[in-house]
């Protein structure tokens, strides 16, 4: 079945059982700092003297031509180039203070800065753990699937890819997963691509969504995220060529660099913090150089390696930790940080993802990071991802904004009135009509966590919460039918782009 070739009765989006968000997307958070500011401003010092002294190795290409050009030292023996303070700080003078990522309704737009904090999923994992229990290849189709689900989801605020589909072939990559994710939901999509003939196609296809290139660069619909360095302190020649191509298309892009603690950075997390610094200030010198103000994220990704078997390890507290001073040191820079949250290394949504996930979720977003990543359906340590995990994943997510929202202090919440009157015998706290006009608005209610007693729940079929997570996931893949890109529209993509799969969707 194709994507137009779905039930007539299923092509309008289901909104049933939809609920009133109590913490919407960019609420401003900073409650958590697990660093002093001395000890972010040591970070930043150290992180200027690497690049003065250790600097980064640019082999010889068109950007190695800016930095000189910009005036900075090359060991050409090493290909090092080493780059001063004061151009840094002249980059950071000029560079974006906020970045709009837009969604195809206005509902879903994202102005990232500050400590604004939204959710949303990321990845690209190369196996898909099935609702029947099944694990088997991802496919262009979980694309579709996942996106689906993600428009339905209301604490999941982004769609970044999170698989790889493995039944396209490499050259038709970008374009069929940029559009597969923008025929699935309304919400912001990015991606990454692989040239940057890819980039000038995505860029054509985002046009012709959003309406022609200035409807696209005054709202862009599409952005990318960037991997231009191989930690230590190495530029990748081609896929700077791709980010040079993104730069040129003045779209939005996240620059990541995601070196794991004992293996690729120093074992010590706040020399990983150093090193992972030094690379995102030269990535955003860079950028600022060739288009002065570009919009672009802070990648911060870091994670850690279990020395025990050399073994990446998401699931672990130093990668919470990490990713919350990631968001202070976005904030001390005053730039926008895209890192991540939820990686989790369970093979199944079980115990072990449940808290592993919470942890660096929470501290994340309590920490004021702005566009949290990889936040919802990981597995296995990045390769899995779960239909029923974004449920699950979902409803943490809604318990981490409200968390995000904090408590508000006002004559009205301080509720001195009300406890005068029901100490005084003038009903009771439950009944009051303070009880029944809030409620709603500052209390979150989970939708797949349970809180009925023993015996409701017995009487319901005794679900655990994955169980309750797989029906939804299966009420959602059954109803959530995308309609916003019209068919003629659909058509005239197809017959323009035609690397755009047909059979898969």
């Amino acid at each position: 079945m194709t994507l137009r070739e779905r039930p007539q009765a299923r092509r309008r989006a289901s909104s049933a059982g939809r609920r009133q968000v109590v913490a919407p997307p960019g609420l401003s958070a900073g409650q958590y700092r697990p660093l002093a500011d001395e000890q972010v401003r040591r970070i930043h010092e150290a992180a200027l003297t690497v690049l003065e002294e250790t600097g980064v190795e640019v082999m010889p290409s068109p950007c190695r031509e800016v930095w000189r050009k910009a005036g900075a030292r090359i060991d050409f023996a090493s290909n090092r180039v080493f780059i001063p303070r004061a151009l840094v700080a002249d980059a950071l003078d000029i560079a974006a203070r906020e970045v709009r990522l837009c969604g195809q309704s206005e509902a879903h737009d994202l102005l990232l800065g500050g400590a604004r904090v939204y959710m949303g999923t990321g990845g690209a994992a190369v196996k898909v753990l099935d609702l029947d229990g099944s694990v088997r290849e991802s496919r262009v189709r979980d694309l579709f699937d996942i996106g689906r689900m993600v428009e339905a989801l209301d604490n999941i605020h982004f769609y970044l890819r999170p698989v790889v589909a493995r039944d396209v072939p490499v050259e038709a990559l970008d374009l069929n997963t940029y559009y597969t994710c923008l025929a699935a939901t309304r919400k912001h999509v990015m991606g990454n691509c692989f040239s940057p003939e890819g980039v000038r196609q995505v860029v054509r296809l985002g046009a012709m969504v959003a309406g022609g290139d200035g409807a696209l660069r005054e709202r862009p619909l599409v952005s990318w995220t960037n991997c231009w360095t191989v930690s230590p302190l190495r530029y990748a020649p081609e896929t700077v060529e791709v980010l040079d191509e993104i730069v040129r298309q003045r779209m939005p892009v996240a620059i990541s660099s995601a070196p794991q603690a004992g293996a690729t950075s120093p074992v010590t997390l706040a020399g990983t913090l150093v090193q992972l610094t030094a690379e995102q200030l030269s990535g955003v010198a860079y950028i600022n150089l060739i288009s002065p103000g570009h919009p672009v994220l802070m990648g911060y990704v870091p994670s850690v390696a279990d020395l025990r078997t050399g073994g990446f390890s998401g699931g672990g507290p130093e990668f919470a930790l990490m990713n919350a001073a990631a968001a202070q040191l976005g904030q001390h820079f005053g730039l926008p940080v895209y890192n991540s949250s939820a990686l989790s290394d369970s093979k199944v949504p079980d115990i072990q993802a449940g808290y592993e996930k919470g942890i660096s979720s929470a501290t994340a977003a309590l920490a004021g990071s702005n566009y949290i990543h990889h936040s919802a359906g990981f597995l296995e340590s990045l390769l899995a991802v779960a239909y029923e995990q974004y449920v699950i994943d979902d409803d943490i997510n809604g318990a981490i904004m409200r968390m995000v929202r904090g408590i508000e202090v006002t004559d009205e919440t301080l509720a001195v009135d009300v406890i005068h009157q029901v100490c005084n015998g003038e009903g009771h706290y439950l009944g009051h009509p303070q009880t029944l006009s809030l409620m709603n608005r500052d209390y979150y209610y989970p939708h797949t966590a349970d809180r009925r007693t023993r015996a409701d729940w017995e009487e319901a079929g005794s679900l655990d919460m994955r169980e309750r997570a797989r029906l939804r996931a299966r009420e959602l893949l059954d109803t959530q039918w995308p309609s916003h890109i019209p068919d003629d529209m659909d058509t005239r993509i197809r017959a323009e782009l035609t690397f755009c799969c047909r059979a898969s969707l």
